[in-house]
């Protein structure tokens, strides 16, 4: 059957790019590069934890505008009707009553003193959302070092699945040798046999790391929010000085959770001074104006009035006096706390110190430790080739070398932690801190917004409910 030229043509062109297009879908594509820095930014931007903590933050705000709502006029409508029915008996007439009645009242109060009470109450508020944003400031801590941990994990989890295989290919080529050498006599089978277990084990080894890296994966999900891609090495871990000494004066001065505790005690002394006033006199300005009409006839009666109201505690069964003591005790357990917390993180500078120069000098002794296993393992697989040594010392000399290089890699990783868990232990792990490239959360941003208590139809209130709605649709 005859083809013709140009049919032929476009039949290898299909053919060709049919072939191009399976190789191309059956070739792995390479991962995007990815550094730490993108990381760090995807894990802030994803993270639930934040955003949970963000809310309880938006909370607080809102207690301060609840406490400041207690010294704006409080307006109050009722509105009620009555059917009143009866029978009266005046001088032997017995006359029956059917009455139906409409009230309409409007109620207004106004706080004019109250010996500081509200006041000491809206500062406490304050103090509380401080204390809250601080809070705010150790959650995104924790998760960024949780990102940093992630990403060095599947780092190394990657590098021990390639290591392994390396290994897996050089003791399959190691047991050929056996074999072959014990062809030609120069082996014995103890010696093949030693090189298939180690095969055996190199299998297993390297079905553990993949297990391992998976895992890592998985972790690496969670905390950043989507798949690694291809994760560079970090070119340099932060600046970190070298005096811990240092170090532990500058966190006890800027570390969250010390803020966050100081911000409590301040609350908590507010909240006292809060429910001593609560013992004192009140006196408010209080309006009033009524409309009574009954529906069968014309009567009507309207009302106002307009005073100054002072009231007062006489006794309310220990309830104010326990209040304040409570108030007291809490202020008390906060004080030990800051001391609690003031060591803690003390020690926990000196522990990440500890534990990075554990892991720099690691990293040195690796390294030195890899370089001479590696000479050793060339040395003995050489002086095998000759007869003067056996399979056995080759596979021991590859073993020492795949754990010093192993050694190595973890020891790196875990620099890079360490370097990490230093600026965290410090209080300076944000994303301020490290420049990342975000969108950074602004925790004055709803605070004053609501700080002055606005009611839904002000300029304030609308500009809310459309941040508000924002925030829903996230």
């Amino acid at each position: 059957m005859h083809i013709p030229k140009s049919s032929m043509k476009r039949g290898i062109r299909s053919i060709a790019l049919g072939a191009a297009a399976v190789m191309w879908l059956s070739t792995p594509q390479a991962a995007q590069a990815e550094t730490l820095a993108d990381a760090l930014a995807s894990a802030y931007n994803h993270s639930g934890l934040l955003d949970q903590n963000r809310a309880l933050l938006r909370a607080a705000d809102e207690d301060v505008a609840i406490a400041v709502s207690s010294l704006r006029p409080i307006i109050n409508w009722s509105a009620d009707i009555t059917r009143s029915f009866g029978k009266s008996n005046t001088g032997g007439a017995s006359v029956g009553i059917r009455q139906t009645d409409v009230n309409l009242g409007i109620s207004a109060s106004l706080l004019l003193y109250d010996f500081g009470r509200s006041n000491f109450q809206i500062d406490a508020a304050k103090e509380t959302v401080l204390a809250t944003r601080d809070a705010l400031v150790s959650v995104e801590q924790q998760v960024l070092l949780r990102a940093v941990q992630a990403y060095m994990n599947v780092r190394r989890n990657g590098r021990f699945v390639t290591l392994r295989e390396n290994n897996l290919r050089l003791i399959r080529q190691e047991l050929r040798a056996a074999r072959d050498r014990f062809e030609v006599g120069e082996v014995t089978r103890t010696d093949v046999a030693l090189a298939e277990a180690r095969l055996a084990s190199a299998r297993s080894g390297l079905a553990l790391a993949q297990g391992d890296f998976q895992q890592s994966v998985e972790e690496f999900r969670a905390a950043v929010g989507r798949k690694p891609g291809n994760l560079t090495a970090p070119r340099l871990a932060p600046n970190l000085s070298g005096n811990p000494d240092a170090a532990k004066a500058v966190a006890v001065r800027k570390h969250p959770d010390m803020l966050k505790v100081q911000h409590d005690i301040a609350a908590a002394e507010l909240n006292m001074q809060a429910a001593d006033a609560a013992k004192k006199p009140r006196v408010s300005l209080v309006g009033r104006v009524g409309v009574a009409e009954e529906i069968t006839d014309d009567n009507f009666n309207r009302t106002g009035s307009v005073g100054v109201e002072v009231t007062g505690p006489i006794y309310q069964g220990g309830q104010l006096t326990a209040t304040k003591r409570k108030a007291q005790a809490q202020r008390d357990s906060l004080r030990a706390q800051l001391h609690i917390v003031r060591h803690q993180v003390m020690q926990n500078v000196g522990i990440a110190y500890a534990q990075l120069r554990a892991a720099r000098a690691g990293v040195v002794a690796s390294r030195e430790e890899v370089r001479a296993a590696r000479v050793a393992f060339r040395g003995v697989r050489e002086e095998a080739k000759l007869g003067s040594r056996t399979t056995l010392d080759v596979l021991t000399a590859e073993q020492d070398l795949l754990d010093a290089e192993a050694n190595l890699i973890s020891a790196e990783a875990d620099a890079l932690i360490a370097s990490y868990s230093v600026l965290s232990s410090i209080g300076e792990l944000t994303a301020k801190d490290l420049r990342l490239n975000v969108q950074t959360y602004d925790p004055a941003a709803y605070y004053n917004l609501v700080k002055d208590a606005p009611i839904e139809s002000s300029k304030q209130g609308k500009q809310l409910d459309r941040v508000l709605k924002a925030l829903g649709k996230e």
